[in-house]
């Protein structure tokens, strides 16, 4: 018995050394010598400090900067570890709010939303990608046509004319990759730091 057992636990042994030390040792080695940016996180760094990564969204609350896509992700309730509350861009919690169409909670937080934006710029059809979260809840990307809303209310809080903001828009909106895969996209971490140095000229 011990003759038909060795094959396999001698297999699993030297498997388990190939697929779990040394290919995976052996990707993260020559991910890091061919792309050392995308292998440390895609981070972006302002004055030397690293202020976020390209691949995970923040939260902007405040006026003067364009606000992402909503996150639906949880943490667990400091007080209650049985309960979890809101943490947008919770990374240790990715997900989705699992709300469905026919939610109450859902149509009453997006009739809200809806409200609030379009009292903020009344001209303008509101983007459906600032009201809904998104699958992962890290979503760094919004819409050009959501980043074109914002214009007016960042324009005014940072006294600045909204042509600029546009043109600001345009520069930093990445398109289809390839020409054919995705849709276009604005990084908000990177257009609000390009709009610090714009607001800063």
């Amino acid at each position: 018995m011990l003759r038909e057992i060795r094959p396999a636990i001698v297999l699993l042994l030297v498997l388990t050394a190939i697929t779990g030390l040394a290919y995976p040792l052996a990707m993260t080695a020559i991910a890091g010598a061919i792309f050392p940016a995308q292998a440390q996180g895609s981070l972006i760094e302002k004055d030397g400090k690293v202020v976020g990564s390209a691949l995970i969204g923040q939260e902007f609350k405040d006026d003067k900067y364009f606000h992402g896509r909503l996150s639906a992700t949880l943490a667990p309730d400091p007080n209650d570890s049985t309960k979890t509350v809101s943490a947008p861009y919770n990374a240790a919690n990715s997900g989705g709010s699992n709300l469905g169409p026919t939610s109450k909670a859902l149509a009453d937080r997006l009739k809200e939303d809806v409200d609030k934006l379009r009292a903020e710029n009344p001209n303008q059809p509101v983007p459906v990608d600032l009201v809904t979260t998104s699958a992962s809840g890290l979503d760094p990307n919004i819409s050009p046509e959501a980043a074109q809303f914002q214009v007016p209310r960042v324009a005014k809080a940072r006294n600045l004319p909204e042509d600029q903001l546009k043109q600001l828009v345009a520069a930093n909106t990445e398109g289809r990759l390839l020409g054919l895969l995705g849709e276009p996209r604005v990084n908000v971490l990177a257009l609000n730091l390009a709009l610090d140095r714009a607001a800063a000229k």
